[in-house]
């Protein structure tokens, strides 16, 4: 029995869809779950009211599509202190938007370094780790995770590792994001034990280039990951057709 399930980040593909074409389009193609990404065409910010949150929470419980989580793009790299609070205060808001909703969690990235502002970079990864606790922390108190993304220039395991290891916050976890520069000699096998008991969510991406699908698929199963895969795929004029073969590779893949 397949533990994990295939489901879809509206970054690219469904970025100008309502909740309803999401959720309709997901249904007819095998997709079991979405990870709403902030600004795009569904509205699903922080700015809407409890009536409305009521409503989207409604919306996708009267369905069997799962509103698994939230992609904000907040970060914490900046040189400017209250450049990084007014990050964490926008998490918070994501939190407690998540919460109403019945999300798992909300998705979010480390970045960047300053290297030209001649900041060194265990600074930096310390600075991220220590705004992530503060993130976890209010996400506890709302039943709500947080989940790092592998991504930007800080994207190698190590340095995620890292940073876990400084917040060292059990609200708060990594999202694995199938990064092309992962395999080492066509294996991601080391980068994943650094970060295999951190992973909380999972993106993928195309499934026919080079990236070592089969491998991932064994690991996470080998992992007890029970969550879902999330794709992250360009868009088409013919987005259902696209789901379709997309889903039919996937359950190729991992079975």
């Amino acid at each position: 029995m397949q533990m994990f399930k295939l489901g879809l980040v509206t970054y690219n593909m469904a970025k100008d869809w309502s909740i309803e074409e999401i959720i309709a389009k997901c249904r007819a193609t095998g997709f079991r779950a979405v990870e709403l990404r902030t600004t795009h065409a569904h509205g699903v910010e922080p700015t809407i009211d409890a009536a409305r949150r009521r409503e989207v929470k409604a919306i996708f419980a009267d369905s069997d599509i799962t509103l698994w989580g939230l992609g904000t793009i907040c970060e914490y790299h900046a040189v400017d202190p209250a450049e990084v609070q007014r990050n964490i205060d926008e998490t918070i808001e994501f939190v407690k938007l998540a919460a109403d909703l019945g999300c798992r969690g909300v998705k979010v990235r480390p970045n960047g370094f300053q290297d030209k502002a001649g900041i060194p970079r265990e600074k930096t990864l310390e600075q991220i780790g220590l705004a992530l606790k503060k993130c976890g922390e209010a996400a506890a108190d709302y039943g709500v995770e947080i989940w790092l993304e592998v991504h930007g220039a800080t994207r190698s395991p190590a340095h995620i590792r890292q940073i876990l290891d400084i917040t060292a916050h059990p609200s708060v976890g990594a999202c694995w994001n199938s990064n092309a520069d992962e395999p080492e000699e066509g294996s991601i096998a080391r980068g994943f034990a650094l970060l295999r008991d951190y992973i909380k969510s999972v993106h993928i991406n195309e499934l026919t280039n080079d990236y070592p699908w089969r491998e991932l698929f064994r690991l996470l199963r080998e992992s007890g990951y029970d969550r879902y895969t999330l794709a992250e795929i360009p868009g088409s004029s013919d987005p259902e057709r696209v789901m379709r073969y997309y889903a039919r590779l996937w359950q190729e893949l991992v079975s």
